[in-house]
């Protein structure tokens, strides 16, 4: 289901580049769509739920399903209100929002500059996008009790419709509008929507669709609201970089920066979102209930395997993204208004980007082993370090650098970001990379390595560009395919076997 919704999400990078490209105008809807988008990871996939379901899963552990219920009520109740207040706030205050998170246009606006239209345009695009926050908080909320009792698939599946709707409203509706922005910016709020609705039939026929209540005082809602607010920054750091990024972008002079490190950031996005979320999503649960039932030994085995996963794909994901950035991009992106100095130019920020691949991947699995033991302090604390590191690094790197240089920062602070997670969790006694481990990622870099050799090789035979797409994907996937093939024979070789991809009871 994940798999699914992320081919689907690189569908809709493809329409939206199509239409928009790199220039001026995306850059302002991709401004508009990041806020609440920021604001949907820490809801979706971070802070509430790594809050959520820890307290969740105990009290359904030890209180029944009565209690879960009630649990769910005052929940949804409470955070229901709080979000829609500042949804409303942001609607009828977009242009101070706008002013926050995209100072330069602001300043462009005062002196009548060249991109004081931007300003103006995300102004109105984010009273459009801002409601998707309202919507997916619920949408968040439904998929983390579902999650709770091992019912994946619906919560995994969801996000399709909001790739529907976006690709829809652009094909549909984009000559209804003067600008192609606004068709998008619909196309956010209706995807909010109808997640919202796809998922209640499903807590219905559960027995956990509850009408709301305030629970503000409530035990178990005080302790989610203490876990949450720390895990803001616990879980969010590459998120809040990627924003200081986007704050950073809009000084610069040159058109097309928040897009190119979008459109990058897509890319990278579909590994970390199949393999690393997936996995940290389906760990959460089971290491909140480990930790309940007091069982470290099992605790540290699930920890580790997930680890083993997660790096299993996200070495092969990076070195992929490296030596096949340009073909995929010049496939998926170079089309209509996205250019081939557009594509250069993302592929640079790939580049940077993918050296962090692997940190941001660890941090998925390794934030989990925190928050499951209702632990927010010490990841939280970690996550400001990193944040500030990540903004030292982009004021040394981007005067040089431009907006590869916050590409590169991002990648250092995360790297930095999961060596500290680890690093306390060695020290608590939660999790040790055991012999077995160490030999295993060995394994993973040389079969990287040849897999890579491999690819770099057959790739110097192929120039994509200059064929039809139907030649580039075929070419392309072939390529994709000897890499993959390559790969898990070189592990064989090298001694990997069924029960390493198992989690043994």
């Amino acid at each position: 289901m994940t798999l699914i919704s992320r081919v689907l999400g690189l569908v809709r990078d493809v329409v939206i580049a199509t239409f928009v490209g790199a220039g001026a105008n995306a850059d302002v809807y991709l401004f508009a769509n990041r806020i609440p988008n920021f604001l949907r990871r820490l809801f979706a996939e971070g802070a509430f739920a790594q809050a959520f379901v820890p307290v969740l899963s105990e009290v359904k552990e030890k209180h029944g399903d009565d209690e879960v219920r009630v649990l769910v009520a005052k929940v949804s109740g409470t955070l229901g209100v709080i979000v829609l207040l500042l949804t409303l706030f942001a609607v009828i205050a977009s242009p101070l929002v706008v002013i926050i998170f995209g100072t330069g246009w602001f300043i462009d606006w005062l002196n009548d500059g060249k991109h004081a239209d931007n300003f103006e345009l995300a102004s109105v695009l984010l009273k459009i996008t801002f409601p998707y926050l309202f919507f997916i908080t619920f949408v968040a909320l439904s998929g983390a009790i579902l999650n709770v009792y091992n019912r994946f698939a619906v919560a995994a599946f969801t996000p399709v419709f909001l790739n529907i709707s976006i690709i829809t409203c652009a094909i549909l509706f984009i000559d209804s509008f003067s600008d192609p922005a606004y068709a998008l910016a619909w196309g956010v709020f209706v995807g909010g929507l109808v997640q919202f609705l796809f998922q209640l039939p499903f807590l219905y026929r559960s027995g956990l669709l509850v009408k709301p209540q305030w629970g503000w005082h409530d035990e178990h809602v005080t302790k989610i609201r203490m876990l949450m607010l720390p895990a803001l920054l616990g879980v969010g750091v590459h998120q809040l970089n990627a924003l200081v990024d986007t704050v950073i972008a809009s000084f610069f002079d040159e058109t097309g920066s928040i897009s190119w490190l979008y459109y990058a950031d897509r890319l990278i996005e579909f590994p970390l979102g199949l393999f690393g979320i997936g996995i940290a999503t389906v760990i959460l649960p089971s290491l909140s209930r480990l930790h309940s039932a007091n069982d470290p030994a099992k605790f540290q085995q699930t920890m580790d395997w997930a680890l083993k996963m997660v790096l299993l794909m996200a070495f092969p994901a990076m070195a992929g993204l490296m030596v096949l950035g340009p073909q995929i991009i010049d496939l998926l992106y170079k089309h209509g208004e996205f250019t081939q100095y557009d594509a250069q130019q993302v592929y640079y920020a790939v580049v940077a980007y993918s050296s962090g691949l692997v940190s941001y991947m660890c941090v998925k699995v390794l934030a989990p082993g925190y928050f499951a033991r209702q632990d927010t302090k010490t990841p939280v604390r970690l996550g400001i370090i990193a944040m500030l590191s990540n903004i030292v690094f982009n004021f040394m790197l981007a005067p040089f650098y431009g907006y590869v240089g916050l590409a590169v920062a991002t990648a250092m602070s995360a790297t930095m970001n999961v060596a500290m997670l680890y690093i306390g969790l060695h020290k608590q006694g939660v999790y040790r990379l055991t012999a077995g481990t160490v030999t295993w990622i060995v394994k993973v870099i040389i079969a990287t390595l040849v897999m890579t050799s491999a690819v770099w090789l057959l790739r110097e035979q192929f120039t994509l560009g200059e064929q039809g797409i139907a030649k580039q994907a075929t070419v392309l996937f072939s390529l994709i395919g000897v890499a993959g093939v390559g790969y898990f024979a070189t592990l064989i070789i090298l001694g990997a076997r069924k029960r390493h991809f198992v989690l043994s009871n």
